[in-house]
């Protein structure tokens, strides 16, 4: 029988990542679809693909058994930058972009704490990823969440003319 490793439970009660999730709420950021950043770790890739997203998430077949093809979605839903990064020096370099204004990262706890405190004061919201298969290795993420938290932090378009009451 597989052992599953799950995210710990007390992972949101670090106080970096609680206190970046709760500011950027708190203020209510909001930015445009191009200011924003999806940064997914390379975890996310099931091991046994070949294709390299690491180059650019483009390269992803969509097939279905990982979990790239469901953000590249969000990322074409909601028109916002998708990069998946091999390590925490790609995830900076990606998150210091000054075209970024706001980056919603995927990580294990220990990166997300430490990419938070590298890229301060860039807002970073934290999203937790699952380990099913142990660390670093075919993880997952709860994609509903990931699609909540993009929808709370972009602007909405007006539907029409203002109308006068």
């Amino acid at each position: 029988m597989p052992v599953h490793h799950e995210a710990p439970k007390t992972v949101f009660e670090n106080p970096v990542i609680l206190a970046s999730n709760k500011l950027i709420r708190w203020r209510r950021v909001r930015v445009r679809p191009a200011d924003l950043l999806l940064l997914a770790p390379h975890c996310l890739k099931r091991q046994a693909c070949p294709h390299n997203v690491l180059d650019s998430m483009d390269n992803c077949q969509r097939c279905g058994k990982c979990r790239c093809k469901d953000l590249l979605e969000l990322r074409d839903r909601y028109g916002v930058r998708l990069v998946m990064a091999s390590g925490g020096r790609q995830a900076l370099a990606a998150a210091s972009d000054p075209a970024v204004k706001v980056v919603v990262a995927i990580a294990c706890g220990r990166e997300l704490r430490a990419g938070i405190l590298k890229a301060f004061p860039k807002p970073i919201y934290a999203i937790h990823n699952r380990q099913p298969h142990g660390p670093c290795r075919d993880t997952d993420v709860a994609v509903d969440e990931v699609e909540k938290v993009l929808a709370s932090l972009l602007k909405r378009e007006r539907e029409g003319p203002a109308r006068r009451e």
